[in-house]
């Protein structure tokens, strides 16, 4: 299936991200996002990876500098640099339901990024207590202890990955899955990319 070309490329989805995130767990989380939509794509069979990707890198381009107005600046700071209306609501849609702006996740990318933004922050904490730290020897039966116990990353709301789930018409336990896998598929370009940026080391 195809998907729409997006107007901003990476290079300058990049450096716009840059421009407004300097805090490394934000620009990690981002890759993150980038890098789990960009397998989703692929694996939900979109011929158009790097779209899906982008809205990833910059679904949270407004939240380190105007916190209490997330996704109400993105559309400014988008626009600013050519995102077409398309890329804008997927952005915003993420925050459906917990933000002021009214933009529902419609298109399959968009229920997709509502459903794992909060999902990965979850799976990053149980990852850095395993003895790997890592993803990658990771397992949905392990994750659902985590995710089952109220109090572990309690800031990761359940709630929403579990309405993710519903909008995507999914079983928990395949968003779980899924989720697993794309976050092994881009461990190691997430972990080089921050190295390369500071020195600082991602876990996942």
């Amino acid at each position: 299936m195809s998907a729409p070309q997006s107007a901003v490329s990476r290079e300058a989805a990049w450096e716009l991200l840059r421009r407004h995130n300097k805090d490394p767990f934000h620009l990690q989380h981002a890759l993150t996002i980038e890098g789990v939509m960009k397998w989703f794509a692929s694996d939900q069979g979109w011929d158009n990876a790097e779209y899906w990707g982008i809205a990833g890198l910059l679904h949270d381009i407004d939240f380190e500098e105007y916190p209490e107005q997330h996704c109400v600046k993105a559309p400014e700071l988008l626009r600013a640099a050519g995102a077409e209306d398309d890329l804008i609501h997927a952005v915003c849609s993420h925050g459906w339901g917990l933000t002021s702006v009214d933009a529902k996740p419609e298109h399959l990318m968009e229920k997709v990024l509502f459903a794992v933004d909060e999902l990965t922050g979850l799976v990053w904490a149980a990852a850095i207590i395993r003895p790997s730290k890592s993803v990658k020897d990771m397992e949905v039966k392990s994750l659902k202890k985590k995710y089952r116990s109220p109090n572990f990353a309690a800031g990761c709301s359940r709630d929403v990955i579990e309405r993710g789930a519903a909008e995507l018409g999914w079983e928990l336990d395949t968003l779980l899955e899924k989720t697993i896998q794309a976050m092994r598929s881009c461990e190691d370009s997430v972990n080089e990319a921050m190295v390369a940026l500071n020195g600082w080391q991602a876990v996942v």
